[in-house]
């Protein structure tokens, strides 16, 4: 599998992370998308072929690895880093429908009109609920693989020796694995730089909302001490006081945000006085 395509497209999502987002990236392309390269593959190539059961009944040795390994471990690493990665092309794909949203705005109305963002790749709006959903997906999808894995095989660990009494053996048999302390040692690899995964998206996803929350608490005391300066002013909501931080938040979607000046303070100090 080609994977030089993913790499291509994530090394975007660099400029659109935050630090947690940069560690997780760089962590699932050196300790997970190159070990399973490099090593993973090789390790699982021989696994049908090198499987060995003390008896020459026909379709014994088949039915008897089929039963113990119904889902190659290679296979499902592929489609959980795929799906993993995935969630972050999103954000990828949302700035860049910013940015065209904001190049056909200025084509249409000039290039002294107001702007519709003020910065298309800045995590607000519906950019922060995708980047914070794709948050949630990627942890969920690495907790859900190693469910999956625990489930197929207890503990994570490979026994050198399995006993099978599936048709059509005779009788029970033992079936030898190949490698079992090599794949065993980067099986426990790939599950530990999973459980990593998951706490740098948890971590990530705890920093956004709780910058979040402190932006809109910010916000409304502003707001507020400037009503008890101004008793006439026009009480705002937590969207229009983040127009006073200089930036556009609209927490529903983008589909039709409001013209920005160049200078959003002003105008809003304008509108409210």
């Amino acid at each position: 599998m080609n994977w030089s395509i993913f790499e291509g497209l994530l090394s975007g999502v660099n400029k659109y992370s935050t630090a947690f987002g940069r560690i997780w990236l760089s962590l699932v392309f050196i300790f997970r998308v190159l070990v399973y390269l490099v090593t993973a593959e090789r390790v699982w190539s021989d696994d049908h072929k090198d499987f060995d059961c003390n008896t020459r009944q026909p379709g014994c040795s088949n039915v008897c690895f089929d039963e113990f390994f119904p889902v190659s471990h290679v296979r499902l690493w592929a489609l959980q880093l795929i799906l993993v990665t995935c969630p972050s092309l999103l954000v990828v794909m949302h700035v860049a429908y910013r940015e065209v949203q904001e190049k056909r705005h200025r084509e249409a109305h000039g290039e002294n009109s107001g702007r519709l963002y003020l910065n298309p790749g800045k995590k607000r709006g519906g950019l922060w609920w995708t980047y914070v959903c794709s948050l949630v997906f990627k942890a969920s999808v690495d907790i859900a693989f190693l469910y999956v894995f625990h489930s197929l095989y207890p503990k994570y660990i490979l026994p050198p020796v399995v006993k099978c009494h599936a048709d059509p053996c005779p009788n029970i048999v033992d079936c030898f694995i190949s490698k079992p302390s090599e794949k065993n040692i980067f099986t426990l690899f790939m599950v530990a730089t999973a459980a990593i995964c998951i706490l740098l998206n948890l971590v990530e996803l705890i920093y956004l909302v709780s910058k979040r929350c402190h932006e809109c608490l910010a916000a409304r005391k502003a707001q507020a001490m400037y009503t008890g300066h101004h008793p006439h002013g026009t009480t705002s909501s937590c969207k229009q006081d983040d127009l006073l931080s200089g930036d556009l938040i609209f927490l529903g979607s983008d589909s039709h945000p409001p013209l920005l000046p160049d200078r959003p303070q002003d105008h809003v100090k304008k509108t409210i006085l």
